[in-house]
């Protein structure tokens, strides 16, 4: 018994593939990738913020989205970002920017570490940081909203409880807000 296909037979095969999907069949060529984008879009801040002294950020865990806007109202940014993994690691509230670093250093919490015991205890700056290239970080102890090295985690739940960036965006955001900026984590 020969295990080659005859021509006649292949073209056949190929015409019954070809016509279950042209007749509605599922296909894995005709199958059509679809985005959630429903959550990347503008909000209003009086929603949210009483007034934007300051300048406002917020940060939506649900849609994965950092919404930015001035203290003049002439600047708003819509960001991807990820989120906490899961709903114990997320703190929503309000809170501000206390603090921001440039080339911040990282060194992860006991709980981190006790989760994930491989993890080193220090990374000074650099392209491996989880933290990025840049870090604003809340009146929350540990908290952050800073860059990724890891631009797969953008639009996931990926995060040990902090707001994810891509690195682009984070400095982006660094230089536009400041120490003070209300932070709302819905």
């Amino acid at each position: 018994m020969s295990s080659l296909i005859s021509r006649r037979n292949f073209g056949k095969s190929l015409g019954a593939g070809l016509g279950f999907a042209l007749l509605g069949g599922n296909s894995v060529l005709a199958q059509k990738r679809l985005r959630n984008i429903s959550g990347f879009r503008y909000e209003v801040w009086e929603d949210y913020f009483n007034d934007l002294k300051h300048g406002a950020i917020l940060a939506d865990t649900k849609n994965r989205v950092l919404h930015y806007w001035s203290e003049d109202e002439s600047i708003y940014h819509l960001f991807p970002v990820s989120v906490p993994l899961t709903p114990e690691l997320t703190r929503v509230g309000y809170t501000e920017v206390i603090n921001k670093k440039e080339n911040p250093s990282w060194t992860p919490t006991q709980d981190m570490l006790r989760r994930n015991p491989d993890w080193p205890t220090y990374m000074p700056p650099g392209p491996d940081n989880p933290m990025g290239t840049h870090a604003l970080y809340l009146s929350w102890q540990y908290y952050r909203i800073h860059g990724t090295h890891d631009t797969r985690k953008i639009g996931r739940r990926a995060s040990q409880g902090c707001i994810g960036l891509y690195n682009e965006d984070i400095a982006t955001l660094f230089d536009l807000a400041e120490v003070g900026t209300q932070v709302l984590l819905v």
